[in-house]
């Protein structure tokens, strides 16, 4: 099969996922407190609690902008109430109004809860300061940007014998990059719909998926420096053609062994990481497409020289000259 002369196919097919996904991402992500800073609580009543009620509460608590997301459940034969409730980050000392004593806020929110509907059976109640979210948010960005930094030095001084290394480096990015979009992007559409929310898991699920595509990269990488040097008489576009199809059966074999594991963790899993898996699960799949169509490809545009002329029609000064 000639994958790299159908190579526009998966380049239209990858830009139109991107731009889904992109759409999605821009609208779609929810940022959990680790992000964001402030409170959540997760709380059950053992009697039924309507959510316009707990809202109601709440505001009349100083709390206004609360959240509140209800699930209704059944545990030992009855029915009772499930509660996640958002918040800005509670304070650590506030004065009781009936005893002047100084209390913390969510001791006065449990107890106002109790008097209000009764007793709660589980509370579970987490917080993050702004400062604390903005760190873990700066060092998710600076640990995603030195590891492709990382990545791309490592991949052009171990191909450093073919000519051009440097590129393999910058496109295996590129696929990378790729993966992690579409990751967000999945990750995006679920938490449109289901309201699930970005955390620290999410990040640690991304960076999992960044390593595992460039491995399965590196394998094809591999294969086109070996056909490059016992065939440097072919052309570039012949020899990664080769590589693909030496390769792509290994490399759908080794995938489909992690995605079994997966799907088996998700099905039998807990619950605390089904978001973790299902971004694994998309970041496998996608990765493995990205290694095989995308990463390679790109080398023949970037050798015929493809990649300066769309830089150049891209380029605003240059569009601004030729006008």
């Amino acid at each position: 099969m000639d994958f790299v002369g159908k190579r526009k196919i998966f380049y239209i097919l990858s830009a139109v996922i991107l731009l889904v996904c992109i759409g999605f991402a821009i609208n779609g992500l929810h940022f959990s407190i680790e992000f964001t800073g402030g409170t959540t609580m997760t709380m059950r009543f053992n009697q039924s609690v309507s959510q316009a009620d707990l809202v109601s509460e709440m505001a009349s608590l100083g709390h206004g902008e609360a959240q509140v997301r209800k699930e209704t459940a059944v545990q030992g034969g009855t029915s009772g109430s499930n509660f996640f409730v958002r918040t800005a980050t509670l304070k650590d000392q506030v004065q009781d109004s009936a005893t002047g004593a100084t209390v913390s806020e969510q001791q006065t929110i449990k107890e106002a809860l109790i008097a209000k509907f009764g007793p709660i059976d589980s509370l579970d109640i987490s917080s993050f300061s702004s400062e604390a979210a903005t760190a873990i948010a700066s060092k998710a960005v600076v640990a995603v940007v030195f590891s492709s930094l990382a990545i791309m030095i490592y991949i052009a001084w171990a191909f450093r014998k073919m000519k051009h290394a440097f590129r393999l480096g910058v496109c295996a990015i590129v696929a990378m990059i790729h993966d992690a979009i579409v990751c967000i992007g999945v990750y995006a559409i679920v938490g449109t719909f289901f309201g699930v929310e970005v955390d620290t898991m999410f990040i640690t699920a991304i960076l999992t998926v960044v390593g595992y595509s460039v491995t399965d990269t590196i394998v094809v990488y591999d294969r086109i420096r070996e056909n490059s040097l016992k065939h440097p008489g072919l052309p570039l576009a012949t020899n990664i053609n080769n590589s693909i199809l030496e390769t792509i059966a290994r490399s759908i074999n080794t995938s489909m062994t992690v995605v079994f594991v997966l799907l088996a963790l998700y099905l039998i899993g807990g619950s605390s990481i089904h978001n973790f898996v299902l971004v694994l699960l998309v970041g496998i799949i996608i990765g493995t497409y990205s290694s095989i169509f995308i990463a390679s490809p790109l080398l023949i545009e970037w050798e015929t020289g493809r990649f300066g002329q769309v830089l150049r029609r891209l380029s605003p000064r240059r569009a601004a000259a030729k006008a």
